[in-house]
């Protein structure tokens, strides 16, 4: 059989002091964190899209590197590119993947005869997958690519757009089904607008509710026993997404009574572009009981859009892990990659260097965050911040006993309350974060 990436061994765990470039140096996958292996509890996954198909491509210049594996019929092409995936992931010892459905498989000229070729790919998949024990986390489909989808798809102004949508969501549904998938994900890349001028937003916000719930009836009279996830995004590519961040999408979810059928799939960049940071739209997500998967990357802060660089900020891989852990870790979601070489890295090894350095980020934010909830001084000090509603007054609030005339009785007896206000020693926090990480 082939070898796509000729010179790369089996990435293995060699330890913090390795100068091996080509192994893990914080990555155990055996390794108990926290109860579960580290392999259980992370759930890497791959990104097909960028990682079997992205070239280096972007706004202002052409791909620096091909993902054609040396075929050039269409077909051939993608078939190579599905045995390259798994060997790059046993190589790596990745145990899942996400897929769009054109990253799988080319779309072709009528709809019939792209889901024959999705078809065809799909049996490729289930072999490989059941050779390779690999395993699918979600699927989902590419509905903003195509210039159909211009006006966005279920929020799209052509009913015929919303139907050709509808169709192809159901074909990836079928496959992520097919395929045992755990989660799909609806990612609305064109879904929001550019000008009210020329949109009535309550009819897209109503379509948009139409086609989730059409798709979670129909996957699940199909036998669909996955998750739903939304993955918000703000700005990109309209200027006013609907899926802005985690409160803008559960404000929808509640509204149109979808939030008992999803979960949210957190990007990073996403976050940032959202101006949050990445742990708050995880705890936004936790709190609310809708935490679901991640797509692990990060952003340059610098740049105004989104640039899905491989994470290696450890501070913000432990701040993530300890939401995730405080959410009780993954169930069905993971750690997947949605990141992609920089323009610059065009060689082969350098996806292999991408992807370690990834994985080691976020094996150390374990580490560090299964830390920071042992040593337990966080825990203790917001606890005691918030001591005042435990009894007293403030548990006469949080009960119910109290009404608008005994507040005020209580604050007028009272007087001046700044005696009773604590430090919130935000820089004596950091520190501790610091003392936990690095002492």
């Amino acid at each position: 059989m082939q070898e796509f990436f000729k010179g790369i061994p089996q990435i293995r765990y060699e330890g913090a002091k390795t100068t091996n470039p080509l192994a893990f140096r914080f990555y155990n996958p055996d390794e108990v964190i926290a109860g579960k292996t580290m392999r259980e509890q992370l759930r890497f996954a791959m990104s097909y899209w960028h990682t079997m198909c992205g070239d280096g491509m972007d706004m202002f210049g052409r791909g620096t590197y091909s993902k054609d594996f040396g075929k050039t019929d269409p077909m051939e092409i993608y078939k190579a590119k599905a045995y390259a995936a798994f060997e790059l992931m046993n190589k790596l010892d990745i145990d899942y993947f996400c897929f769009h459905d054109r990253d799988i498989s080319p779309e072709a000229e009528t709809l019939a005869e792209t889901n024959a070729r999705l078809d065809e790919i799909t049996d490729l998949l289930r072999e490989l997958m059941k050779k390779n024990g690999k395993n699918l986390l979600w699927g989902t489909a590419n509905c903003f690519n195509n210039p159909r989808y211009m006006h966005g798809a279920g929020t799209s102004p052509s009913a015929d757009v919303f139907a050709f949508a509808a169709a192809q969501i159901k074909k990836a549904v079928e496959i992520t089904t097919a395929l045992n998938g755990e989660g799909y994900v609806f990612w609305g890349g064109r879904e929001g607008y550019e000008t009210l001028l020329n949109t009535d937003m309550a009819l897209e916000l109503d379509n948009m509710a139409r086609l989730m719930r059409l798709t979670v009836d129909y996957a699940r009279n199909i036998g669909f026993k996955g998750d739903f996830y939304i993955e918000p995004k703000p700005k990109e590519p309209t200027k006013h997404q609907y899926d802005f961040d985690v409160s803008t999408v559960l404000a929808f979810l509640r509204k149109y009574n979808l939030e008992r059928d999803f979960k949210m799939n957190i990007e990073a960049n996403h976050a940032t572009l959202a101006q949050h940071t990445f742990q708050h739209e995880l705890a936004v997500a936790r709190i609310n009981g809708v935490f679901g998967s991640i797509d692990a990357n990060q952003g340059d802060l610098l740049i105004g859009w989104d640039t899905d660089q491989f994470p290696t900020n450890v501070y913000d891989t432990t701040l993530c892990m300890l939401e995730v852990l405080k959410a009780g870790g993954f169930t069905k979601g993971g750690l997947n990659f949605d990141a992609k070489t920089r323009r610059g890295s065009f060689k082969p090894e350098d996806i292999f260097y991408s992807y370690i350095s990834g994985m080691d980020a976020f094996a150390l934010g374990l580490r560090m965050a299964n830390r920071i909830i042992e040593d337990g001084r966080l825990d203790a000090f917001v606890e005691s911040r918030y001591a005042s509603w435990k009894s007293g007054i403030g548990a006469d609030i949080i009960s119910g006993r109290a009404s608008m005339q005994s507040l005020e009785s209580y604050a007028l007896a009272k007087g001046d309350v700044m005696e009773s206000i604590e430090s919130g020693r935000q820089e004596y926090l950091e520190n501790i974060i610091n003392n936990i990480m690095f002492g």
